[in-house]
């Protein structure tokens, strides 16, 4: 590449980044996302209209764009984490250490805080969330395929699947609305150890349940039942 051609490319990217930036600044200044405006970016941006257009259609193209570019990041810190087997996991945890990769996830987070949280806050875009949700799911979902009869359980993990994807994100929003005040790791420790607690257990009353047993009688179906539906039963989900 020639100096001219990167020096294009380094005054697209920081315009990009002046109207994402803009972006942010006008939804955190308490805009709705539905009434942003072109000419409010690039006033905002320091930028004229034709830059904008040089690079998105219209409004919905560059908010998607902008999403796109988070998501791709976010995704590939998830399924880093999802990747983590179970002894790694429990080895950390007996360390006091977060799972594996979760600081590199919040860390993203926070680093991008100022457009993620305007998107995540009243005024942004709330399909957001669910896109994020979204993710986490279908990263996780495959690991079923590794538990303990996974064709018996699949309608309670996915309720379970459901559950944990919001807690967890649930975590994070509120993060966002406190300001980011903890660091990454901090919330790292507290969103592994989290998904571990059990009713009770803040009390000095834990509660220990066969998970398989249970979700296998709320599905109607018994244990030698399920021994004979599956082949090769592995113990969890320690690939």
């Amino acid at each position: 590449m020639n100096q001219a051609s990167l020096k294009l490319d380094r005054r697209s990217l920081r315009s990009q980044l002046l109207l994402r930036q803009a972006l942010a600044d006008e939804l955190n200044a308490g805009e709705d996302l539905t009434r942003v405006t072109v000419a409010a970016l690039t006033d905002r941006a320091g930028l004229t209209r034709r830059t904008f257009y040089t690079h998105y259609k219209d409004i919905p193209d560059f908010v998607e764009q902008v999403e796109a570019g988070i998501l791709a990041d976010i995704r590939g810190r998830i399924e880093a984490i999802v990747a983590t087997d179970l002894t790694s996991l429990y080895q950390n945890i007996d360390n006091l250490e977060p799972a594996p990769g979760s600081v590199e996830l919040l860390a993203y987070l926070k680093r991008n805080g100022s457009i993620i949280g305007a998107l995540l806050g009243p005024g942004g875009d709330s399909a957001f969330v669910q896109r994020i949700c979204a993710i986490a799911r279908k990263a996780v979902a495959g690991r079923m395929k590794m538990g303990i009869f996974p064709g018996v359980l699949g309608t309670f993990f996915d309720y379970y699947l459901a559950y944990v994807v919001s807690a967890e994100m649930g975590i994070v929003q509120r993060w966002f609305a406190t300001g980011l005040a903890e660091s990454p790791e901090t919330m790292a420790r507290i969103m592994t150890v989290v998904a571990f607690v059990r009713p009770g257990d803040l009390y000095g009353k834990p509660i220990d349940i066969n998970v398989p047993e249970y979700g296998m009688k709320l599905m109607g179906v018994n244990v030698a039942q399920a021994l004979q539906c599956d082949t090769d039963p592995r113990e969890g989900i320690d690939g």
